[in-house]
């Protein structure tokens, strides 16, 4: 039986696009890449002078009127998602949307509703499931290695004094801007992967380059760091979730984990991005892999209540190309059920974002609200 493909066009030309999307395009057998939209090629950065052999627009409505797109990956500013995401499944297309999804969690489900009507499949990237750390984590939580999980705490820090001059430093929160929105969401989902819905969440936003609390929404009033704590009703567990700017250190803390039975930290991000920024490839012998020096520590209690501490191994990454896999099959499939990254998924990681962002405002815990 022969397997089905699927014309692929993809919406913007910048990091995205090369780096996380397009290779793994061209990986996926069943998925072809067929047109780039890049408005304003030049002599620098050109899809037409890197892909000659593909369609090439300067409008996403000449790329949606095309009767031979089937899929369309959308990596543009986040403030633009939902209305290119929306014109897409209303052109009959599958859409692919780059995270932060978009900014609200009302757009996020009215996608999804809508994505239902068109009979369409609608995902997100958020393609840190596939980190090979995050795997290990989720490894050792359901093998009960650190048996019931008292705190979880989960990093993204970095020394980056200067203000970003792309999107994430430009746009407004409201917008989809800002640490909340870029690395919060990955930090967010990874939690609501493993534990679902918080009962509670409370934040508090600074802007570390200033050195000062933010309490308010506006013009000037976006966080460059964060701080959350959610709170699981009936567990006893807290989770928390810290982005800054100002973290001076050779290994940056990524998880710290600690359960009735054990504990385990872990330093430095999962090592595919690097390797995808530096130019390697996806099929390079090692792509995903940890060195030894870079796993983790496990401490468990051993015999007669001594603590033991050992290297815990990286998981064997499965990598970005497994969410490829994923996707295509839910497109070939049809079925929401088999979306890696569903939009409602999406929606209620926006819903944590949100309380977030009013239990900031008003100094109080708040009751993430989801649609039912």
């Amino acid at each position: 039986m022969t397997t089905p493909t699927f014309n692929v066009g993809i919406i913007g030309y910048g990091l995205s696009a090369k780096t996380f999307h397009i290779p793994f395009v061209l990986l996926t057998p069943s998925l072809v890449l067929h047109s780039i939209v890049q408005r304003t090629p030049t002599a620098s950065n050109s899809a037409p002078s890197d892909f000659p052999s593909l369609t090439h627009h300067t409008t996403t409505a000449s790329l949606l009127s095309s009767p031979e797109i089937d899929i369309v990956i959308i990596t543009t500013p986040p403030n633009t998602h939902f209305s290119l995401a929306r014109d897409a499944l209303l052109a009959g297309k599958h859409a692919l949307v780059e995270k932060p999804f978009v900014p609200s969690s009302a757009e996020a489900y009215a996608l999804a509703d809508l994505a239902r009507q068109q009979g369409r499949i609608i995902c997100v990237y958020q393609n840190r499931r596939w980190d090979s750390d995050f795997l290990t984590v989720s490894k050792l939580l359901r093998d009960n290695t650190l048996g019931r999980i008292v705190e979880f705490e989960t990093h993204f820090d970095r020394l980056r004094l200067e203000k970003p001059t792309t999107w994430k430093g430009m746009l407004g929160i409201s917008e989809g801007g800002g640490v909340l929105y870029d690395l919060g969401t990955h930090l967010l989902d990874q939690v609501y992967v493993l534990f679902g819905m918080p009962t509670g969440v409370t934040g508090k936003f600074v802007n570390q380059r200033e050195g000062r609390l933010v309490t308010g929404e506006g013009e000037g009033q976006e966080p460059d760091s964060v701080a959350l704590v959610l709170s699981y009703e009936g567990s006893g567990m807290l989770v928390y979730v810290r982005s800054g700017v100002a973290s001076v250190e050779r290994e940056q803390l990524r998880f710290w984990v600690r359960g009735g039975k054990g504990s385990y930290r872990k330093m430095g991000l999962d090592p595919q991005e690097d390797w995808l920024r530096a130019g390697g490839q996806a099929t390079d012998a090692g792509f995903g892999r940890e060195v030894e020096g870079r796993y983790g520590k496990l401490c468990v209690v051993g015999e007669e209540g001594v603590v033991e501490e050992r290297v815990c191994e990286t998981v064997k990454p499965e990598t970005y190309k497994r969410f490829y896999e994923l996707f295509a099959k839910a497109v070939e499939s049809g079925n929401e059920e088999d979306v890696p990254v569903s939009a409602t998924q999406a929606a209620q990681v926006l819903a944590i974002i949100e309380a977030a962002r009013e239990s900031a405002s008003t100094g109080k815990e708040v009751v993430p609200v989801i649609r039912t």
